[in-house]
């Protein structure tokens, strides 16, 4: 993939470049904000942005991208690609934005760098670039091809049909196309990204997983209110909290992400935390429709039983299947609630199935702790996957 002579540039430089690359995107999103405003106002999330985590997925994206050219130089990190392709895909992101971001992420590599950017390494990590680039305008083209849309063009109005208070701070949102047409077809995990527009005259985008089974006539959104962590975070999710009744439409992407369940008839371990149970409640229904029949486990964690949104959809949902257990644990629990479910998710007196294949979704701690504890189980690696709800700094991070 990588020429012999850069291949040799980059496994020189990747120590000084890796080292500055948190200071290179931070000039980079300087830089690309200074002349084009616009993609902080109505594209990049601006929580992300204010708090730094976006700066800190994409400098661990390109180092770890290049590494594994220099280390495995036969392969290519197919899954870091694939999940970033699906969030570009949900924004609706198009070739000549990579020009952009070339232009802009070059300049602040030089200005950083400064006379370490000879011309040979510049050529170097130009070659990174356009192959990591060009990988995902592919997978981002096979994404839009398979919604039937064409680049980019993965917007559409929909309708608010109903609303449920779930708890104090989730709500989910029943959606139909506008338009009248069928809605577009998901997997179970997938999520949408919704773009409202705020007071100040921003159209910020965030993502939400689709809440519902894949064959359900509406599509459900649930939507926790993220509080106190300061504007920007939290602007859209307080949006709809505040705003967004039955009858009031909605701007919604086509459904993209890579957490979704196959067609295997392996034994299943469906873990999440907080607001990570709705894409477990999609697949959960998704495996009551199709008459699931191989085993089950349901873990979650949360605060407390009243914050554990869609608690009695969760529990129900588990019970239709013929072989499944839900496991709840709460920080806080109520009265008589089992003991030893109080506290963090613990794995150790659970039975976990020879060939498990396990999907989590939470936070980050979370979801590090689980798969420890799974890997200590004798799950493979390669059958645990995982949604994160913002910039993958995990995957990044390799």
């Amino acid at each position: 993939m990588l020429s012999e002579t850069s291949t040799a540039t980059v496994r020189a430089t990747l120590p000084a470049v890796g080292a500055g690359m948190g200071d290179i995107a931070d000039l980079f999103y300087r830089k690309l904000f200074d002349a084009r405003p616009e993609l902080l106002r109505d594209l990049f999330n601006r929580g992300n942005q204010a708090s730094g985590t976006q700066r800190q997925a994409l400098a661990g994206s390109i180092a770890s991208f290049a590494a594994h050219l220099v280390e495995h130089p036969e392969t290519r990190p197919d899954a870091m690609l694939i999940r970033i392709a699906n969030k570009h895909a949900s924004l609706g992101i198009t070739p000549p934005q990579y020009e952009v971001v070339h232009t802009h992420l070059f300049a602040a590599i030089a200005e950083v760098l400064g006379e370490a950017v000879t011309p040979e390494v510049a050529a170097a990590w130009d070659e990174v670039y356009w192959l990591m680039a060009n990988a995902l305008i592919a997978i981002e083209s096979r994404l839009y091809a398979q919604q039937g849309v064409v680049a980019g063009d993965v917007w559409r109005e929909w309708t608010v049909t109903s609303r449920t208070d779930e708890t104090q701070d989730v709500a989910t949102f029943w959606i139909t196309p506008s338009d009248g047409a069928p809605a577009p077809g998901f997997n179970p995990g997938q999520y949408v990204s919704v773009q409202v527009g705020l007071p100040d005259g921003a159209h910020q985008i965030r993502q939400y997983s689709l809440s519902c089974a894949p064959g359900s006539a509406l599509r459900s959104l649930t939507v926790k209110r993220v509080r106190g962590r300061g504007t920007p975070d939290g602007e859209v999710s307080q949006y709809l909290h505040a705003h967004v009744r039955e009858g009031d439409r909605l701007r919604v992407s086509a459904p993209y992400g890579d957490l979704v369940l196959d067609d295997s008839d392996a034994p299943l371990f469906l873990a999440s935390a907080g607001i990570g149970c709705t894409p477990m409640l999609s697949m959960l229904e998704h495996l009551a429709a199709k008459d699931h029949r191989s085993p089950v486990t349901v873990v979650h964690g949360d605060r407390s039983a009243a914050d554990h949104a869609l608690r009695t959809d969760h529990a129900l949902l588990t019970g239709k299947l013929h072989d499944a257990t839900a496991h709840f644990w709460y920080e806080h629990p109520e009265p008589g609630h089992p003991r030893e479910r109080t506290g963090t998710v613990d794995l150790t007196s659970l039975p976990i199935a020879s060939g498990t294949r396990a999907y989590l979704c939470g936070p980050l701690p979370f979801m590090r702790a689980v798969r420890s504890q799974l890997l200590a189980r004798n799950v493979r690696a390669a059958d645990i996957h995982y949604e994160v709800f913002g910039p993958d700094l995990w995957l990044a991070r390799g």
